[in-house]
């Protein structure tokens, strides 16, 4: 496998344990970012290096830098239409370009003057921004968030063929894991290194 892991134990005492801030796997040129699909779709973006076949560009799709929220979200891989987990390397500079345009998903008046002043930013922008609590590997709510990511239009066609690096299917890795979580033995939890992603990141 390419995507590089560290134990979990020793990875939770660098992450904050409160705020918004999003963890993920990234270099100077590149970051992971995670989406689980159905075999159909995920298998051919795995062979192909590109997402296409099967996979519609008509509706928005999420993506995840975390890997443990993307965990919890597909049940670590068990939850129909979510089956191969894959990790996928985009630029960096493309990741920034979609954090850049991204509008949050509820109103934040911190952003925004007005409701409707939001609403028209949520109608234009091609990319939602989604906060929600970051999770322990059994699931359990933490204080810290995580991000999420939603594309649609031309943001999700440049992602789906343009940006992208390398696509890895994790699967095989995310069951072995699995095993240990549904052990409890976070001593041989093994989960991808992952830092604070600096700079406009962990805006609003």
């Amino acid at each position: 496998m390419r995507l590089a892991t560290e134990p979990y134990l020793s990875q939770v005492r660098r992450w904050p344990p409160f705020g918004r801030h999003i963890l993920a796997q990234f270099d100077g040129e590149s970051i992971v970012v995670y989406q689980a699909y159905r075999p159909a779709i995920g298998h051919f973006a795995a062979s192909q290096g590109y997402f296409g076949g099967e996979f519609r560009l008509t509706r928005m799709s999420w993506i995840k830098p975390n890997f443990l929220w993307m965990m919890y979200r597909s049940g670590w891989g068990t939850k129909a239409g979510q089956e191969v987990i894959l990790a996928v390397r985009l630029w960096r500079s493309a990741f920034d370009e979609i954090l850049a345009a991204a509008v949050p998903s509820s109103f934040a008046p911190q952003l925004y003057s007005t409701r409707s002043a939001w609403q028209r930013h949520v109608k234009q922008s091609s990319v939602r921004l989604q906060w929600d609590p970051a999770r322990h590997p059994s699931g359990a709510k933490l204080e810290r968030r995580a991000i999420q990511l939603g594309l649609r239009g031309e943001v999700l066609a440049r992602y789906a063929q343009d940006w992208v690096l390398d696509i890895e299917d994790i699967s095989e890795f995310v069951a072995q894991q699995y095993e240990f979580v549904r052990a409890q033995d976070w001593e041989s939890l093994q989960t991808p290194t992952e830092y604070v992603y600096p700079g406009i990141g962990n805006r609003e």
